[in-house]
C-alpha cells in the first residue's frame, strides 16, 4: 500500500499493508473480531472525529477493545494512554493530570469520581458497527506507556510508533499461517510488542485474559492454532507443569522479562521439539534490544559494541546500557524530561558478566542482598535450584539476621504436589543444598530451603519479590 506523500503511517495504515485482512483475527477469550471488519466499521460508540488531538486514557477492562481502540484512534489522537489492569486506583488522577487526559475509551460503565476532570468517555465494544466515515489518520500519536515493578505511581514512557516498531520485521507472506498469543498483557511494553507483530506481519493473534488459568488458556491457545507464544520465564515455568503443556505445537517460544537460565531453555526444547526456542531483552525504556537464538543462556559478547542491527550495547559500572532508534522518547510527569544519558544510552539497571566469549545476567541493581558485606543475586542461586529435576521453581530473598545484617533463604515449589504419605522431607531439602554449594560460592548458599506449594506473580509475570 503506497500512502499519500506526507500522511502519517499510522497503525491502521500499517495493518492493512500486511493483508489478509479478511482471514485475520484477534481474539479475546469470549469475543473475536476479523480485521476487514474494520474497514467500514467501528468499534467505538460515537465519532471517532471527536477525538481528534486530544490525549485519550484507554481504561478498557478486556484486552481485545483495548486492541480495537489502539488501531482505530492512531493517527487521530493526540495521545494514547495504555491503562494496565494492574493499576491501583489510586494513581489514576495523578496519571490522568500527567499525560493531561481530556478524553476516556472504556468498555464497561465506569464508576463515578473514578476519572476526575474528564468530561469525555466513549465506550467501545467487539461489536463492529458499520460507518460510511471517512478518517483521516495523520497526527502523529504518542503512545503513553506505564512502568511496573515501583510501590509509587508508575512513569510515564513516551513512544512513537516508529520506537515501538522498530523491531518488527516489515510484513511478508509466511510460508504458513502464524498464529501469535502471549502471557502478556498487551497494555504493557511486552505484549504491545506481540500485537503489533501480529497487525504489521500478518498473523492473528490469541489473546489471553487475567482470570485464566494457565490451563484455561494453553487449552484455548491450541484450540486456535497457536504457532508462535511468548512470555517470561516465570510464564513458562508455569505452563511447563500445566495439565495442558501439550495443547499447543509450536514453531515458536520466546521468553523476556526475566533472566532465562539453561535449565528453562532445554526444558521448553525438550517440550516443544519443533520450535525455535529464542530469549530477549527489552524493556520499556530501553526498547528491543536483542534475541538470542542458539539455545545457550546468555548472550554472545560480540553482541557488545556497534552492530548493523540499530542496536548498540555497552557494558559500565557492571550494568547494560542500550542506544538505540527504539528507546523511548522521554518521561511525562514528575520524571518529565530525557530518559538517556548525553551520549543516547539507557542504563537499564540490569547487571552482567563476562565468562569466558559470553556475557550472563547475574540480577537488578536494585535487587542484590548484602551478606556480611559479600553481594548476592538472587537469580543467580534461583537458576542453580531450579535445575534440580524435582524443582519447578524458586525465590531467593534476604531474612534479617543479627550477626550479618542478613542471610540467604529460599522458597521452593516441587514439580508435583505432596500427598499425605509423600511429604518432600530434609532429605530433599539436603540434596538441594548439596547442589548448591557444589554450585555456588559458601556465601551463596541458601542457610535454609522452604518447600511452598506457590509463589506471587506479579500481573506481569514476574515472580514477586520481597525481603523479611
Amino acid at each position: 500500500m503506497k500512502l499519500p506523500q506526507g500522511e502519517y503511517r499510522s497503525l491502521w495504515s500499517l495493518t492493512i499493508a500486511a493483508g489478509w485482512l479478511s482471514e485475520r483475527r484477534l481474539w479475546g477469550v469470549d469475543a473475536s473480531v476479523v480485521l476487514g471488519d474494520l474497514i467500514r466499521g467501528s468499534s467505538l460508540n460515537g465519532p471517532i472525529e471527536e477525538l481528534r488531538g486530544r490525549s485519550v486514557l484507554l481504561a478498557t477492562r478486556h484486552q481485545l477493545t483495548s486492541a480495537l481502540a489502539l488501531i482505530e484512534l492512531d493517527g487521530v489522537a493526540r495521545r494514547l494512554v495504555l491503562w494496565p489492569p494492574d493499576l491501583p486506583s489510586e494513581h489514576v488522577p495523578a496519571v490522568i493530570a500527567a499525560a493531561d487526559v481530556d478524553a476516556v475509551v472504556s468498555d464497561r460503565a465506569l464508576p463515578e469520581g473514578v476519572m476526575p476532570g474528564v468530561a469525555s468517555i466513549f465506550t467501545c465494544s467487539p461489536n463492529i458497527a458499520p460507518t460510511d466515515a471517512e478518517v483521516r489518520r495523520s497526527y502523529p500519536t504518542e503512545w503513553i506507556l506505564l512502568t511496573s515493578g515501583t510501590t509509587g505511581v508508575p512513569k510515564l514512557v513516551v513512544h512513537g510508533l516508529s520506537t515501538l516498531t522498530g523491531a518488527v520485521k516489515s510484513s511478508q507472506t509466511p510460508a504458513s499461517p502464524i498464529v501469535w498469543s502471549t502471557f502478556y498483557d498487551i497494555r504493557r511494553y511486552g505484549g504491545l510488542q506481540i500485537l503489533l507483530r501480529a497487525l504489521l506481519g500478518g498473523g492473528s493473534l490469541v489473546l489471553s485474559s487475567a482470570g485464566e488459568s494457565t490451563d484455561d488458556f494453553l487449552t484455548r491457545a491450541g484450540a486456535r492454532e497457536v504457532t508462535h507464544m511468548l512470555g517470561t520465564p516465570t510464564h513458562w515455568w508455569l505452563a511447563l507443569t500445566s495439565s495442558s503443556a501439550y495443547s499447543v505445537r509450536l514453531r515458536y517460544v520466546r521468553l523476556s522479562g526475566e533472566i532465562a537460565n539453561q535449565t528453562i531453555l532445554d526444558r521448553l526444547r525438550a517440550t516443544y521439539p519443533e520450535a525455535m526456542v529464542v530469549h530477549a531483552f527489552a524493556s520499556t525504556e530501553a526498547g528491543v534490544g536483542f534475541e538470542v537464538a542458539d539455545g545457550l543462556a546468555g548472550f554472545p559478547a560480540s553482541f557488545v559494541g556497534q552492530r548493523d542491527t540499530g542496536v548498540e550495547l555497552k557494558i559500565q559500572d557492571g550494568s547494560l546500557r542500550i542506544r538505540s532508534t527504539r528507546t523511548a522518547v522521554r518521561y511525562l510527569g514528575e520524571d518529565a524530561g530525557v530518559l538517556a544519558d548525553p551520549d543516547g544510552f539507557v542504563d537499564t539497571r540490569d547487571l552482567i558478566e563476562l565468562r569466558g566469549d559470553r556475557y550472563f545476567f547475574v540480577g537488578r541493581r536494585d535487587g542484590v542482598i548484602n551478606v556480611g558485606g559479600q553481594k548476592i543475586h538472587p537469580e543467580e542461586v534461583e537458576a542453580v535450584i531450579n535445575s534440580h529435576p524435582q524443582v519447578r521453581m524458586a525465590l531467593v530473598r534476604a531474612r534479617k539476621s543479627s550477626i550479618t545484617g542478613a542471610i540467604v533463604v529460599a522458597e521452593v515449589v516441587l514439580n508435583a504436589e505432596p500427598d499425605s504419605e509423600n511429604r518432600p522431607g530434609q532429605e530433599l531439602k539436603n540434596e538441594i543444598l548439596r547442589l548448591c554449594r557444589a554450585t555456588l560460592p559458601r556465601h551463596k548458599v541458601p542457610a535454609a530451603i522452604n518447600f511452598v506449594p506457590s509463589l506471587a506473580v506479579t500481573a506481569t509475570g514476574k515472580i514477586v519479590r520481597h525481603n523479611a
